[in-house]
C-alpha cells in the first residue's frame, strides 16, 4: 500500500487550491525491485511488448498522469487513448506516470524510454518540484535535458509540455518564476503548451477525490478534454501525411 505524506498550506481562499494541489507528495509506485527507477521505467503499460505499429504518444509524468486513486482506465491519459480511436488516429497512449515522479526522476528515466519508439512526448513533470521548493531553473534544466534527449534518438518527435503551479506559501517570486518555466520551455523547442494541467479541476470538490488533491473519475475526464485540446491538432497534423 503506497502512503502519501500531505503538506497542508492555509490559504484565503478556493483560488489559491491550484498552487497547494502540489502540497501532497505521493510515494513513487511500481517502481523496480532495486529500488532504481532509473533501470526500468513504471507506468501502466510502458513495459509492454506488442506488434502494435501505431505511433506511440507517451505521457511522462507525476502522480497525475499515473491516475493514483483510480482505475487506470479511467485516468487521462487511457480517456486520450479511446479520443484517438474514436477518430480514427493511428497513435497508441503509453502511460510513463510515477507517483511522486521529480524532473530529476524523469531525467533519470529518460534514456531508458527514449530506446523505445516515441512519437510524441507529453511532459507531465515539475510539480513535485515546485512542492519542494527546487530552483525552476533546475527544473527547466531537467525538462530541456529531457527534451534534447528524446529529439536526440527521434529527431521528428513533438513535445507537448503541461503546465503546473507552486505552492503559494514559497513566495510571489518563486511561484512566478515556476509558472514561466513551462510556456517559456515550449517556446524554446517549438511544443505545444497545456498552461494549467488541472484548468478547471482544481477547487472543484465534485471534480477531486477525498484528498481534495488528486482528479476523480469525473476529474480526470475532464482534464482529458484539456489535455485533448493542445493534443488533438498535433496529432491531425501528424497523421493527414500518412492518410493522404
Amino acid at each position: 500500500m503506497s502512503t502519501h505524506r500531505c503538506r497542508r498550506v492555509r490559504t484565503s481562499g478556493l483560488w489559491l487550491l491550484p498552487a497547494i494541489l502540489l502540497a501532497c507528495d505521493a510515494a513513487p509506485e511500481r517502481v523496480p525491485p532495486n529500488g532504481d527507477a532509473s533501470s526500468e521505467p513504471a507506468g501502466a503499460n510502458v513495459a509492454e511488448r506488442t506488434e502494435d505499429e501505431r505511433a506511440p504518444v507517451v505521457f511522462l509524468g507525476t502522480s497525475l498522469t499515473a491516475g493514483l486513486g483510480v482505475d487506470p482506465a479511467q485516468a487521462y491519459p487511457a480517456l486520450i487513448q479511446e479520443k484517438i480511436d474514436s477518430a480514427g488516429l493511428p497513435f497508441r497512449v503509453v502511460n510513463a506516470g510515477v507517483s511522486g515522479e521529480t524532473s530529476a526522476g524523469g531525467l533519470r528515466r529518460i534514456a531508458w524510454l527514449a530506446e523505445q519508439p516515441i512519437d510524441v512526448l507529453v511532459l507531465e513533470l515539475g510539480a513535485n518540484d515546485g512542492l519542494r521548493g527546487h530552483d525552476p531553473e533546475s527544473t527547466r534544466a531537467n525538462l530541456q535535458a529531457i527534451i534534447d534527449t528524446v529529439r536526440a534518438h527521434h529527431p521528428d518527435a513533438a513535445v507537448v509540455i503541461a503546465g503546473m503551479e507552486a505552492p503559494p506559501n514559497l513566495g510571489d517570486a518563486f511561484t512566478s518564476r515556476f509558472r514561466a518555466l513551462f510556456p517559456a520551455l515550449a517556446r524554446a523547442n517549438g511544443a505545444a503548451l497545456i498552461p494549467f494541467l488541472l484548468d478547471g479541476v482544481a477547487a472543484v470538490p465534485e471534480l477531486n477525490q477525498s484528498d481534495g488533491i488528486h482528479p476523480s473519475p469525473a476529474g480526470h475526464r475532464v482534464v482529458a478534454e484539456t489535455v485533448w485540446r493542445a493534443l488533438e491538432p498535433l496529432l491531425l497534423a501528424r497523421a493527414s501525411p500518412a492518410q493522404d
